[in-house]
């Protein structure tokens, strides 16, 4: 296995912003703020590190705008009146009402690795079977001390009988083309599902996580083998925008201006295609463009980084074959679906219990910024939600349904909460899924 992407840290790491979020006002106030207003806005891995720096850092007060915008946020919580318009591409924060069921039975789940295994478009029990206790090992590890290590053995003999007893099933649900990797993979897995159990009569605690990571990583592939082609037919009129087939995966390097511990850091981030082809699409087409090379940081609040206002008076990418700014539809892909809706929320549609595929779950989850007024209006801002908070819990967020999500940030998340405005995106290199691009855009123009 190739090893895991790091960050540093030295001794003295930054402080991550934080969101601060002032009392509650009881009027119904709505805020506005644009983006210009504002000022500037907001699969297998690689060694990449995160660099380190001893500069003193720069301290930052949040303005009487940025506290508004809390504001206005709890807002929306409370009367449910339209709170945000951080830009013309801006999230809102009207609450839909979605249904507090999640996934599967069980807690949240928050993990991005896990939440795109789940969003695969297959249909194969036994393959679930083997992924989920696996995953339950990282609630097993919460325990202290060598206790978590029983629970584990749990995990591990339970995943172990399911790949045993459903494996002529898992077999039989991968795709022709892909049989011969697949079988592969299983191997692997039923091989580190041994070295686990090692790991675990040696009582080596520490040794758990790692392994479990890699078990985690062959199961995915399985199941990406289990994916037969795309999956369904895109809406006519959007059939000759760029269309991501299937997944990519990003690498998104970042160059620290003012941050005592950190120079640069490389963020991995998997686009997905299945559930958001034009979405995601849209911003392969764009990175190939070179369009976020050189682009600052624009907004880093606690609550979101944003990023994709280029400059001058156009909010979004100024397409050179029309000279006009390209727009893509809103994209949201639901539980039970086949293909995803577009052009309005699931509030508009109705659909206040639906369940997301790519739900706001995750630390890191990437979506697409537009106005809150106009379902149609995303071009090239983006923005990652950071950490969970009382006002967007898992599975129970104010932005699903209204946003679309295409990707999540797979390693180094923990570092976006360290991004501040005016730090700069060094590139954004597709490292693997390029051929998934249908209609790639900036071929015709290169």
């Amino acid at each position: 296995m190739a090893a895991i992407l790091s960050c540093h840290h030295s001794a003295s790491p930054a402080t991550p912003s934080k969101f601060i979020s002032p009392s509650i006002p009881t009027n119904r106030t709505r805020f506005s703020i644009s983006h210009k207003q504002f000022g500037t806005l907001s699969s297998s891995p690689l060694p990449i590190k995160c660099q380190i720096q001893n500069r003193q850092q720069k301290g930052k007060s949040f303005s009487i705008k940025e506290c508004a915008i809390s504001i206005a946020l709890a807002v929306g919580l409370v009367t449910g009146v339209p709170a945000l318009d951080w830009s013309s591409n801006a999230y809102a924060a009207n609450p839909v009402l979605p249904d507090l069921s999640v996934l599967i039975s069980g807690p949240p789940i928050k993990d991005p690795g896990a939440l795109l295994r789940y969003a695969l478009p297959i249909n194969n029990k036994a393959i679930r079977e083997v992924q989920k206790p696996l995953e339950d090992i990282t609630e097993s590890l919460k325990v202290a001390g060598v206790k978590a290590l029983d629970s584990v053995e749990r995990n591990l003999r339970q995943a172990s009988r399911a790949l045993k007893q459903g494996k002529a099933l898992i077999v039989s649900g991968l795709a022709e083309s892909k049989k011969d990797h697949g079988v592969e993979l299983l191997g692997k897995l039923e091989a580190g599902m041994d070295e686990l159990q090692q790991i675990v009569e040696d009582r080596n605690r520490d040794g758990v996580a790692e392994k479990q990571k890699e078990l985690l990583q062959y199961v995915g592939g399985v199941e990406e083998d289990m994916v037969d082609g795309f999956p369904y037919e895109v809406p006519e009129e959007y059939q000759s925008m760029p269309l991501l087939k299937g997944r990519a995966t990003v690498d998104m390097k970042v160059k620290f201006k003012d941050n005592p511990t950190l120079t640069d850091c490389v963020f991995r981030i998997v686009l997905d295609g299945y559930n958001a082809p034009v979405t995601a699409g849209n911003f392969v087409d764009l990175v190939e463009r070179h369009f976020y090379d050189g682009m600052e940081i624009q907004r880093a609040d606690g609550f979101v980084v944003q990023t994709g206002d280029p400059e001058g008076p156009a909010e979004g990418f100024i397409d050179p074959s029309t000279e006009k700014t390209r727009t893509i539809p809103l994209e949201i892909t639901v539980e039970g679906e086949k293909l995803p809706f577009y052009g309005s929320t699931l509030e508009e549609l109705g659909l206040y219990k639906a369940q997301t595929k790519l739900p706001f779950n995750a630390f890191g989850t990437m979506a697409m910024a537009r106005d809150e007024f106009e379902d149609n209006s995303a071009s090239s801002q983006i923005f990652w939600l950071l950490k969970e908070s009382e006002l967007t819990p898992s599975n129970s967020n104010i932005l699903d349904g209204r946003y679309a999500v295409f990707g999540y940030v797979t390693q180094n998340e923990d570092f976006l909460a360290d991004l501040k405005v005016g730090d700069v995106i060094e590139s954004i290199q597709v490292v693997s899924g390029l051929e998934n691009l249908a209609n790639p855009s900036y071929k015709i123009a290169g």
